[in-house]
């Protein structure tokens, strides 16, 4: 039976009213601590920097016959964005659809609702408490206690868990992450030691996502939200390396009943090094899967220009509703799911 019939459409309805109520409680939260709802273009010229994303392709026909140019549905906003805090915006947002190409699932859909801010001269503990007060702001703004997935309840209102990388891997895996930072043969040891499959061939950030995946991320978030903050450097993506110890990165993912809720930067600002940093993820991405992306040049010339010391966070909407609301599937809170 389709989704569109009235029927079908009514078992629905509950989760995107609510949704629609969150929309309007994020927008009237970001309204009222001062920052700026900005649009940016959807389509393009380099859609991603990260090893395993894969963007949905699109060709841009010139109508004066020249060369066709090759465009990409957006990953995330996120490179126009921080151009528009070159440009001088200091506090800014947006919510808007995201494509991924990959398998649809319980918690992932192809398109999706995407949630930006960013924060000019702040760093990544700016955005933690940006977390608790939108967090608990939405509960009780729309009416509910508790975030739940799957018959675990998270209390947004109680103190948050605040903790790292190393001593999240140290907690629950019993693995000492810094005696690994360089070494995946003895990392593999002690990945198969704590009871976890190791494959032939397996790279360092291959065991470390094994580990988040069996025994860390599971217990995170199950009845307080939890912070997950100071990914190895390896891991750094877009963000700044910590001054005190640059084997670490200033980076954080939210946790709310084991789900990862959002993913946020103390942002690099280094263009050299960034420029760096997507040489070597798209190295290793034509490697694994026989594809890369041209670099944003004018992304580049933006960093080189300035771009201030600032923080980012990207908060998927979808996944906030189903919490909100208990919904199962990411499915559930569509108002119409991607026909695939």
């Amino acid at each position: 039976m389709s989704w569109w019939q009235p029927q079908e459409f009514a078992k629905k309805r509950p989760f995107l009213e609510k949704r629609a109520e969150i929309v309007q409680g994020l927008r009237g939260f970001f309204g009222s601590h001062g920052f700026l709802e900005v649009n940016t273009p959807v389509l393009q010229v380099c859609p991603v920097m990260d090893t395993h994303s894969h963007a949905f392709e699109t060709i841009l026909k010139n109508p004066d016959l020249s060369p066709a140019k090759t465009l990409y549905l957006q990953t995330s906003p996120e490179f126009d964005m921080k151009k528009l805090m070159v440009a001088g915006v200091e506090k800014l947002y947006q919510i808007c659809p995201v494509f991924r190409n990959a398998e649809g699932s319980r918690l992932h859909s192809p398109e999706f609702t995407m949630l930006e801010w960013y924060r000019a001269q702040d760093d990544y503990s700016a955005l933690i408490d940006d977390c608790i007060a939108l967090l608990r702001h939405l509960a009780q703004g729309t009416g509910f206690q508790y975030y739940q997935y799957k018959g675990l309840c998270c209390d947004p209102f109680a103190e948050w868990q605040v903790i790292s990388v190393a001593d999240a891997f140290a907690h629950y895996a019993g693995i000492h992450l810094d005696d690994f930072l360089e070494d995946t043969e003895g990392f593999a040891a002690a990945v198969r030691e704590a009871g976890i499959r190791v494959a032939e061939g397996d790279r360092w950030d291959d065991l470390f996502f094994a580990v988040m995946a069996e025994k860390i991320e599971p217990k995170l978030g199950a009845e307080v939200p939890a912070i997950l903050f100071d990914y190895p450097a390896s891991l750094a993506s877009l963000s700044r390396r910590k001054p005190e110890d640059p084997r670490y990165a200033e980076r954080f993912e939210l946790y709310v009943c084991g789900v990862e809720l959002a993913n946020a930067f103390s942002e690099l600002t280094d263009a050299a090094e960034q420029r760096q940093r997507f040489i070597d993820e798209m190295d290793l991405k034509k490697k694994l899967y026989n594809e890369s992306y041209p670099a944003d040049e004018e992304f580049l010339r933006a960093l080189e220009y300035g771009l201030p010391d600032s923080a980012g966070i990207a908060l998927g909407v979808d996944r906030l509703v189903m919490l909100a609301t208990g919904a199962e599937h990411i499915s559930q809170v569509l108002w119409a799911p991607v026909q695939v």
